[in-house]
């Protein structure tokens, strides 16, 4: 029986939508690392019962924090974005966790820059609260290891895709670790949107948006470049479309990312005939009801989205392109 609710929530479903194509299917991803983050610290002694967590987040790392510090005793602080919802104030709120949301910003890099010079000013004036740095400090990768750990009996042997959203690099990266200790035809594909300076898609613009929760406007450090075989940039209209079919074809009701990650699953399981592909569902689709489900009749039927194939960045082109990506080291981004 768990203990606490967080725990449940960060327990993840497969579900398994064909004979080789498996949605990891999470209510809330970033319950599972911050859980495991904020154990960590507590048992190693960096932090004690009560002292205050900090972070910037754009939604879902927030109540995922939250949540760890509800269950571990601990007071949160969060400098949030504008993706912040109303939902999502509401419940911090209730929990007791402070939220402090940055004026509206056209400009998401300012934006992320602006959230982190706030982080710094917080800590000059509360140098005893904990920064939990969720983009750079690889303890998040430590609550995937139990997910690895679901995962490994439940798609048998033979060759392993892993497809998801990179975002801050800790899901992803986390898994195909630890499932490569073990197995070592483990291929990890990264989805990316444009916009996204993660992979050196900085230079090309999405009109509609950049995806929420899976590319960065400054460096990550927690991105393990070198653990990725493949990329995808996947733009908002592609995306949307993605998820409106999950839906549809498969009742899997999930976010925009998630509809990013099973275009790029369907069209690496046609590649590979032989091996089983897995991808990542971080979250539901109630965040997206106006911006994606609500336009579910301007859905591109998926069998019609193609993606271009490139060799470098120079080539990159909406909706979507794909490039091997052969393990490269890439840029390191510098700590931030």
């Amino acid at each position: 029986m768990d203990q606490h609710i967080a725990e449940a929530i960060g327990r993840p479903d497969l579900i398994r939508l064909d004979d080789r194509l498996v949605c990891l299917r999470f209510e809330t991803m970033k319950v599972v690392s911050a859980l495991a983050a904020v154990r960590h610290l507590l048992d190693t002694g960096v932090v004690r019962p009560g002292d205050t967590l900090l972070d910037s987040s754009s939604g879902i790392y927030a109540y995922a924090l939250a949540l760890a510090c509800h269950r571990h005793g601990m007071r949160c602080h969060i400098v949030g974005s504008t993706t912040v919802d109303r939902t999502l104030c509401a419940q911090l709120a209730v929990f007791g966790a402070t939220l402090e949301r940055m004026e509206p910003c056209d400009d998401l890099k300012l934006d992320q820059k602006r959230r982190v010079e706030r982080i710094h000013e917080i800590l000059a004036e509360h140098p005893e609260y904990h920064w939990m740095r969720q983009y750079h400090d690889d303890i998040h990768y430590l609550g995937y290891r139990a997910v690895a750990e679901r995962i490994r009996p439940a798609v048998g042997g033979g060759g392993l895709t892993l497809v998801g959203g990179v975002g801050s690099g800790a899901s992803t990266g986390a898994l195909a670790r630890y499932l490569r200790e073990d197995r070592a035809d483990v291929e990890l594909v990264g989805v990316q949107p444009f916009g996204s300076v993660t992979f050196g898609a900085g230079h090309v613009a999405d009109p509609e948006i950049i995806i929420a929760g899976i590319g960065s406007s400054i460096p990550f450090g927690n991105v393990s470049h070198a653990s990725y075989d493949t990329l995808h940039w996947i733009s908002f209209d592609a995306a949307l479309s993605g998820s409106v079919d999950l839906l549809r074809r498969h009742a899997v009701f999930a976010g925009l990312s998630t509809g990013a990650g099973y275009l790029a699953a369907r069209w690496e399981r046609a590649r590979a005939p032989e091996r089983t592909v897995l991808f990542i569902a971080a979250d539901t689709g109630h965040r997206y009801v106006d911006s994606v489900y609500a336009r579910h009749h301007e859905a591109a039927p998926v069998d019609s989205l193609i993606p271009r194939q490139v060799t470098n960045r120079a080539e990159l082109a909406l909706p979507w392109s794909r490039m091997d990506w052969n393990r490269a080291l890439g840029e390191v981004p510098p700590y931030a």
